[in-house]
């Protein structure tokens, strides 16, 4: 069953195949209208097993209707956990991690404090954000009074500034918390830099996960008891260790989930689905391939256009669109999927699609 607020007809042709049946409603955010929703559902097919948006913004709604029509999975007891990153730091420090020093500051005195202890420079995000919107990195004193005048009203947590490649630990783990597939991601620069700069981005997925990164995450995932869903982790990668940088219990963004299909040959749609509704849970290990998203964006002029880069690189490319503009500040405007079993290729690839004119 579908639940949104937009027209029916409006939605994709495969979703409307696959859809029994779709309740409009004229605002997800009227908890209201909501309820009346999944009351009908209920109603006409009896007790619901799952829900879900695979979508950040929604897991606090999610997490309020599982509560209250007993559904299992995230629910407003745990929520906070995993929305919140100096909760996430809490869990982390569970797990026998370690976090960057962060502490959320009310007033200008605390935000002192915390820079005095650690030092410029020093990043603010909303302590129950998303992604790399208005986060701030404060790098003297007259970033401070900027940071203080900018920010949106709601708590901010500041975090000690840590350099290392940011990397993530990603994958699917069954109605158990036993891990299906896991995945790795890398990127030629940070997503908050690509939405600050205005500049384009690719990253890839590589073939092996580092021992210890790949223990990380696992201890993440038992800290955090993820079951049944789709999740990213963030770290920094820094001399063979990892620094936890926080957890988001949703498919990575953008066109990542069709870049879990290509490394490993099978469609992690269809796995979902098998393991929500049959239980059914199949453990892939091995990553065919190294698999890279290169974004670009309308503003800047490249040396290639469009059909140019396509034909340059035919024999890498397995498919590119236009992206969603909510993405676009993040990935660029329009994306391309290249893949093969060695990365140098695909860094070449990547460098001339991008290359200015």
């Amino acid at each position: 069953m579908g639940l949104s607020d937009v027209p029916f007809e409006s939605l994709s042709h495969d979703l409307k195949c696959n859809l029994t049946e779709y309740y409009k409603v004229d605002d997800m955010h009227d908890q209201d209208q909501l309820t009346r929703a999944m009351g009908y559902f209920t109603h006409r097919y009896g007790k619901l097993h799952h829900l879900d948006s695979h979508n950040e913004y929604w897991l606090e709604t999610e997490a309020r209707l599982r509560t209250d029509f007993n559904i299992p999975g995230i629910n407003m007891d745990q929520i906070y956990n995993v929305k919140k990153k100096s909760e996430m730091k809490r869990i982390f420090h569970q797990a026998n991690l370690n976090p960057a020093r962060g502490r959320v500051c009310k007033t200008e005195q605390e935000v002192r404090d915390f820079i005095k202890e650690v030092g410029f420079p020093v990043i603010a995000k909303p302590d129950n954000g998303v992604g790399a919107a208005a986060t701030f990195k404060l790098e003297g004193e007259d970033c401070i009074n900027v940071f203080l005048r900018g920010k949106p009203n709601t708590d901010y947590i500041l975090e000690e500034f840590v350099t290392g490649q940011i990397v993530s630990y990603d994958g699917l783990v069954d109605q158990n918390g036993e891990l299906i597939f896991s995945s790795s991601l890398r990127y030629n620069k940070g997503v908050m830099d690509a939405v600050n700069e205005n500049s384009d981005i690719y990253y890839y997925c590589v073939r092996e996960i580092e021992p210890f990164l790949e223990n990380a995450g696992k201890a993440i995932l038992k800290a955090f008891d993820v079951r049944g869903r789709f999740f990213h982790f963030e770290f920094f990668l820094k001399d063979n260790a990892v620094v936890p940088l926080e957890v988001n219990m949703r498919p990575p963004g953008g066109l990542t989930l069709d870049m879990f299909n290509f490394i490993f040959d099978f469609d992690c749609y269809d796995a979902w689905a098998q393991m929500q509704v049959h239980g059914i849970s199949k453990p892939l290990s091995e990553r065919k391939y190294f698999v890279i998203y290169v974004g670009r964006k309308d503003h800047i002029p490249y040396a290639l256009d469009h059909n140019e880069a396509v034909d340059k690189h035919k024999d890498l490319i397995v498919h590119h669109e236009r992206i969603d503009s909510i993405f676009a500040p993040a990935i660029g405007n329009y994306g391309y999927m290249l893949r093969h079993e060695k990365l140098e290729p695909l860094i070449e690839a990547a460098e001339s699609i991008q290359k200015r004119a």
